[in-house]
């Protein structure tokens, strides 16, 4: 049992690291060839911090544990909102008012409820897979059209700023592009061989594993991502990342891993973690959309929403304190 808790503990390590040299290097040498800060922002940046999910649950599809791939990406939404913004929203209250995230917002809403339409039969066929990869594709191109129209945008202007401290030579930027892909690839075969020997060895299902263990793992980069935002007073970033990496979770990540292997999920995935997913994801919009005024998550909301994390967390592992307290 040793080894695959080290596996897992390695992975992580890594995983965070990685992803972070992997965008910085992607950003920089974006910004290089004359690529858009706001384009940028919504590809790299926004949807780099989700590529340890991504290759997670490809990996995990791929070798035959595709409950751990949709747990992954769901439990991953799950803590973006709830523990990261949570967190984040306790220390220091966000304000945003990026125009192209009041466009984010009401999409990933819709986005969720289309997940929640495909898995009503407890399955993710192949051919919904690539039409989740289609969907997603669509949403980019419109997202990245919606940028162009508005340059002087806050996201803009924070990227605008935050790519110009970054002083790396695109000799370096290249490499840390390609070492951190590497890297990502290891621990996340890492994480996934020693996520499911742990599940097997404790009787616990992927799912499980993959909602809470897995799912914090690969949220790491976002919650890295947002404290350093907050540091710099990059509001609109921090917000902007979140969105960004569950619209990429929610169509890219579980249709990726569908369109590799069909996968059949147990019926809690709708009445727990897609419910979960699609109350924190509307409440988001609720409190961050602003309706003519400033976007604003305050200290008491993040509370809330860190009381929900917790709350969910206990209604994830209740059936196993159950069931040990029985046998």
């Amino acid at each position: 049992m040793l080894l695959p808790f080290l596996a897992v503990l390695f992975g992580l390590l890594f995983l965070a690291q990685s992803s972070d040299r992997f965008i910085d290097g992607a950003a920089v040498i974006a910004r290089r060839t004359g690529i858009s800060p706001l384009i940028i922002g919504i590809v790299i940046i926004g949807f780099g911090t989700s590529v340890p999910e991504l290759i997670v649950s490809a990996l995990a599809a791929l070798q035959g544990t595709p409950a751990l791939a949709v747990g992954n990406a769901l439990g991953s939404n799950i803590a973006n909102i709830a523990l990261i913004l949570g967190l984040i929203a306790v220390v220091s209250p966000i304000r945003f008012q990026s125009g192209i995230l009041r466009k984010e917002l009401p999409i990933l809403t819709l986005v969720t409820l289309i997940a929640v339409f495909f898995m009503l039969n407890h399955e993710i066929s192949r051919n919904e897979g690539l039409l989740m990869l289609l969907i997603f594709c669509i949403i980019l191109i419109y997202l990245v059209r919606s940028s162009l129209s508005q340059p002087q945008d806050p996201i803009a202007v924070e990227l605008e700023n935050k790519l110009a401290q970054k002083k790396i030579s695109m000799r370096k930027a290249a490499g840390q592009l390609a070492g951190g892909l590497l890297v990502l690839i290891l621990s996340s075969r890492a994480l996934v061989w020693g996520s499911v020997k742990i599940a097997t060895a404790l009787g616990v299902s992927d799912m499980v594993i993959g909602l809470s263990v897995v799912a914090l793992g690969t949220s790491l980069p976002e919650l890295a991502a947002g404290f350093a935002s907050l540091r710099k007073g990059e509001h609109e970033l921090i917000v902007g990342n979140i969105v960004g990496s569950n619209l990429f979770n929610t169509l890219a990540v579980t249709g990726l891993a569908g369109s590799i292997a069909p996968m059949a999920t147990e019926p809690e995935v709708l009445t727990r973690d897609l419910l979960t997913v699609f109350l924190l994801t509307f409440s988001l919009f609720l409190i961050g959309y602003g309706h003519n005024r400033p976007g604003r998550i305050n200290r008491f909301e993040g509370l809330l929403l860190l009381a929900a994390y917790a709350g969910y967390l206990f209604w994830l592992i209740h059936p196993l304190l159950a069931s040990e307290r029985i046998t």
